[in-house]
């Protein structure tokens, strides 16, 4: 991925000014659990609550004037609708934000909060997609996607870049898996230089499907914890996750919650469920990581805290 290291390069001091330099944790007894060295990368403290700040900064950063004037739209769970209204709104152009039905109350409370107008629709991609069709032809907005986009991609993927600026000799790294944007930029910070791992829930396990087939899988269902999980991967980021990553490891329900109670108890840090996939994998998978030293990506913390786990 090196063809696009250089605009990583370049999107990091693009952005760097609006952002937190998120810290690089560390736990002893988590460490001994896992059987490696453990380095997690707290996209929870990001503005915003998690990583996606990133990508859409970078991406409406680079919009003209005009664009800039008639606004952005996006439609997502929650957490690139939060990323895409704050960068909206520290840049002063409006947000047009399309969340399902099906969507943390805490995440559409959120959007609403930092001044976007949120339009809920029904909870299936179609559903998004349309909406945001119509938001589109009635206000002339840009659409950024949450994932499919290389702007938002290589936006995405600063948050590796800082882990291998502080941590340059990691062995692998681990993200979690949904729409496949961040994994996407983070193969593109590892430059070949570390191994990719994704982590992603077996009830929506379309990546570890993609891989194995070679072309984009999808899910009949979407029955899991980590709701930030749900979408699919996108024929602009597939071909660099195609390429790069080295496995896609699948983690049930239960052992996702586990790994986010472990984190919460033993780092007091607050960590949704879509970022415990990636601890959760490297427990499931000790063989795999066996001594080394592991970059992880907490992807981010927005969680209802009234719908707990545990």
């Amino acid at each position: 991925m090196g063809k696009y290291y250089k605009d990583l390069e370049s999107c990091h001091q693009r952005i760097e000014q609006y952002i937190h330099r998120t810290p690089v944790m560390s736990s002893t007894l988590l460490n001994e659990m896992a059987g490696c060295h453990l380095y997690f990368k707290c996209e929870n403290f990001q503005k915003g609550g998690a990583y996606k700040m990133r990508g859409a900064l970078n991406a409406i950063l680079q919009l003209t004037d005009e664009q800039k004037a008639k606004g952005v739209t996006t439609h997502s769970s929650g957490n690139f609708a939060q990323a895409v209204t704050l960068a909206a709104r520290s840049l002063n152009i409006p947000a047009y934000i399309v969340m399902p039905s099906s969507a943390p109350s805490v995440k559409v409370a959120a959007v609403k909060g930092y001044g976007g107008n949120v339009i809920i629709c029904g909870p299936t991609l179609k559903d998004r997609e349309a909406m945001s069709d119509k938001i589109i032809s009635e206000t002339g907005a840009t659409f950024l996607h949450p994932s499919n986009d290389l702007n938002v991609i290589i936006g995405q993927g600063t948050a590796a870049y800082e882990l291998l600026q502080d941590h340059p000799d990691l062995d692998a790294i681990i993200t979690p898996v949904g729409g496949g944007g961040l994994i996407a930029g983070t193969c593109i910070a590892a430059d070949g230089k570390q191994d990719v791992y994704g982590g992603e829930p077996y009830a929506v396990d379309d990546a570890y499907r993609s891989l194995k087939s070679g072309k984009i899988e999808s899910n009949e269902t979407t029955d899991t914890i980590a709701d930030g999980l749900k979408t699919q991967l996108g024929d602009i980021n597939f071909p660099i996750i195609r390429e790069c990553v080295k496995e896609i490891i699948r983690v049930t329900e239960e052992e996702i919650v586990d790994a986010m109670k472990l984190v919460w108890e033993r780092m007091k840090i607050i960590i949704e469920p879509s970022s415990a996939v990636t601890f959760a994998a490297c427990l499931s998978s000790k063989e795999t990581f066996k001594n080394k030293k592991v970059g992880i990506i907490i992807s981010g913390g927005n969680v209802d805290l009234s719908q707990l786990p545990f």
